[in-house]
C-alpha cells in the first residue's frame, strides 16, 4: 500500500492515436482495482464528445470512470471535455477556449487525495498540441506523474517509439515503462520489432496486449494483472 503523502500514479502515454491507451489504462485500472487498491482516473483532456442524458460525454472517459472505485464528478475526471474530435489545441480553438492547467492540476489534486493510485490518460500522442505553445507533454510534466508507454504496434512504431522515449527523456519526466499493443490485427515480425525496442530501450515491456483486442471491455486480462503486480512491487 502506497505510504501516506507519497504520490502514486502513472501517466499513459501512446506513440499515436488510437493505439491502445484506453485499453490500456481501463485494464490496468481493473487490475490495480483487483487488489484491493482505491484507483481514481483521469483523463484531462478529451476531444470528441457524444450527448448523454447528462449532458456531453466522451467515451474514454466513462469507461475510465466505470473502471474506477473511487467516487467522483465527471467534470473532476474530464475537466476539460471538447466536442470537435480533432487535436485539443483546434477542437480548443474552434470552441472559442482555452486549454489551462490549472483546472487539470486542481483536479489531479483532488483525486489523488482519496486515492491509492491515479490513472491519468494523455490524448494523443506525447507532443500532441494543447495550446499554441504547450503539448501534451508539458502538461504531464506539470503533473510530475511517472509515465507508461503504450506502443500500437505497426508500421512505423519503432520511429515512433523511439522518438516519443527520447522527447520524454530530455522533458526529464520519469520513465515507468512501456507495454506492447500487437492491436486488431498483428504485424508482421511484431516480436522482433518488441525485441528490436527492447534493445533500444534497455528495458523489455512491462507487458503485451495480445492482437485482436477491439477495445476496453469488462474482462480483466492476464497481461494487466502482470502489469499491476510489476508497478506495485516497483
Amino acid at each position: 500500500m502506497p505510504n501516506s503523502g507519497e504520490k502514486q500514479g502513472f501517466f499513459i502515454a501512446g506513440t499515436d492515436t488510437a493505439v491502445g491507451k484506453t485499453l490500456v489504462s481501463v485494464a490496468l485500472t481493473r487490475a490495480l482495482v483487483a487488489r484491493g487498491l482505491r484507483v481514481a482516473v483521469l483523463k484531462p483532456v478529451a476531444a470528441g464528445s457524444v450527448d448523454t442524458p447528462d449532458g456531453p460525454r466522451n467515451d474514454d472517459a466513462l469507461q475510465l470512470l466505470a473502471a474506477s472505485n473511487v467516487p467522483a464528478t465527471y467534470e473532476d475526471v474530464n475537466p476539460c471535455l471538447l466536442a470537435t474530435p480533432a487535436s485539443p489545441h483546434l477542437a480548443a480553438r474552434h470552441a472559442g477556449i482555452s486549454i489551462r492547467p490549472e483546472p487539470i492540476l486542481l483536479a489531479q489534486r483532488k483525486l489523488a487525495a482519496v486515492s491509492d493510485y491515479l490513472i491519468v490518460e494523455g490524448a494523443g500522442g506525447w507532443l500532441a498540441p494543447i495550446s499554441a505553445v504547450e503539448t501534451m507533454g508539458d502538461l504531464e510534466e506539470k503533473m510530475a506523474l511517472p509515465v507508461i508507454l503504450v506502443v500500437g504496434l505497426r508500421l512505423g512504431c519503432l520511429n515512433h517509439a523511439l522518438l516519443t522515449r527520447e522527447a520524454i527523456r530530455s522533458q526529464g519526466v520519469p520513465f515507468a515503462g512501456w507495454i506492447a499493443n500487437k492491436m486488431r490485427t498483428e504485424m508482421p515480425l511484431a516480436n522482433a520489432n518488441i525485441d528490436a525496442l527492447a534493445t533500444r530501450f534497455g528495458m523489455g515491456p512491462l507487458g503485451t496486449v495480445p492482437s485482436g483486442n477491439l477495445g476496453a471491455d469488462t474482462g480483466l486480462p492476464a497481461w494487466a494483472s502482470e502489469v499491476a503486480e510489476k508497478l506495485v512491487s516497483h
